[in-house]
């Protein structure tokens, strides 16, 4: 995962690199036409200075056919012949590719060339000016080589400035993300934030504080809820047990009566046990078992296994257990101990007669395997009031509780089938 500035560095270094990459064939076209315009204006030069220097010299014949033999010869690149034509020759630029006679070794130069006629002694001559134009395409590469040097210092600068603005302009980012992760709902206290003179983050603040004290609101709200529900519901219902026993001492109920108020009975305790778990489901996920301790979960196990030895001797059942010593866990011992019941339970309700329950501890994993005949719906199977078979004493709780269970303990559970067992499995972190 990358940083917020890492991605945008990318996004400006690859834009620079092409801005800086195109830039180069940009120079080359740019200077060669100011390169091209400075020759022509020099060659241009050239040929008046020579035109007006041979003019004022007012030579005779003969020795004007000596001097533009001389000059010839002694100018570089520089031709002047007579022409027969009467008519003057508009003047002419060009560009040709030869060789250089001047250099030691073989190359092929770019001459830009003037080709124009002037009159001396009443008489027409071709003035031919050449100049070399190869030095264009090597300020070119000199400029080339100097934009990579200077695309070189441009992301240096780029990793350095990220670097010191990712702790400047971010600083006030991270104060605030510090606070929300150290934030407890349970603690009923607001975050104040840092005031910081960038808007963004000024606004990101503002939120973040109406937000939190609106979840207060809400979390008290529910917890008072759920404490009062906690002793409301539980009191009529227990009132109601209490009346129901009283009425099965009576000697005159008949049998249908009897069996009437024996499954009012059977209902109530459903639905307090019902109400028991939704209550206990409302504290997991307000986060009211905050407390923490280690626990001898080898001990915890054991304990458990003894508490229900007369669940597993009511359906004869054969219990197999490899339970690793001295084992210890961080979480809450309430929380946990449910969680080993819960899913103890579940696998003598929903085995066999005459069946095996195999119990396997380890540092990494609690493993509890039962009898079944086909595997359960994965999909659905740590939801709420999803029971597992068609028998009616289960609530539809128990596994979503052990879901929570593992959530806030940040471990993992998971249900598999093997061999006609059924096979569920936490993993701790």
């Amino acid at each position: 995962m990358k940083k917020l500035l890492n991605k945008t560095l990318l996004s400006f270094t690859i834009y620079s690199l092409v801005v800086l990459l195109a830039s180069v064939p940009t120079y080359f076209y740019f200077i060669d036409a100011i390169w091209i315009s400075e020759l022509d204006e020099n060659n241009e030069l050239i040929a008046e200075k020579i035109e007006h220097e041979l003019q004022k010299l007012e030579f005779n014949q003969t020795e004007l056919n000596q001097s533009i033999i001389l000059l010839n010869k002694i100018q570089p690149n520089t031709n002047l012949e007579k022409t027969n034509s009467e008519n003057i020759i508009i003047d002419s630029t060009y560009t040709i590719f030869r060789k250089n006679p001047y250099l030691n070794y073989e190359d092929i130069n770019r001459f830009r060339g003037l080709s124009k006629t002037i009159k001396l002694n009443e008489k027409n001559y071709i003035l031919t000016v050449e100049s070399n134009l190869e030095e264009s395409s090597e300020t070119v590469v000199a400029i080339a080589q100097i934009t990579f040097v200077f695309l070189i210092v441009l992301l240096v600068g780029f990793l350095v400035l990220n670097r010191v603005l990712s702790v400047r302009l971010w600083k006030p980012f991270r104060s605030t993300l510090s606070k929300l992760k150290n934030f407890n709902l349970t603690n009923n206290s607001e975050i104040e934030f840092k005031k910081t003179t960038t808007f963004e983050f000024e606004e990101l603040n503002i939120a973040l504080s109406r937000l939190i004290k609106q979840n207060i609101q809400v979390y008290q709200t529910q917890k008072e809820f759920t404490e009062n529900a906690s002793h409301e519901l539980q009191t009529p219902l227990a009132i109601l047990k209490g009346k129901l026993s009283l009425l099965l001492q009576e000697k005159e109920l008949t049998t249908n009566q009897y069996q009437i108020i024996e499954e009012m009975n059977t209902t109530l305790t459903r639905i307090s046990r019902i109400n028991k778990n939704l209550l206990l489901l409302a504290k997991i996920e307000n986060n009211q078992f905050q407390e923490t301790t280690t626990i001898e979960i080898s001990k915890l196990m054991s304990y458990s296994l003894e508490i229900l030895e007369e669940h597993f001797e009511h359906k004869n059942l054969t219990i197999q257990t490899h339970i690793e010593p001295n084992l210890s866990k961080d979480g809450n011992p309430t929380l946990v101990e449910i969680l080993i019941n819960n899913l103890l339970l579940n696998a003598i309700r929903h085995s066999n007669q005459h069946e095996k329950v195999s119990v396997i501890l380890t540092k990494e994993k609690l493993k509890i395997c039962n009898s079944g005949n086909a595997t359960l719906e994965e999909k659905d199977l740590f939801n709420r009031f999803v029971k597992v078979s068609n028998s009616s004493l289960g609530s539809g709780l128990g596994l979503n509780i052990i879901k929570q269970i593992c959530n806030s303990h940040k471990w993992k559970v998971l249900y598999q089938f093997e061999n006609n067992f059924h096979v569920f499995v936490v993993e701790f972190s």
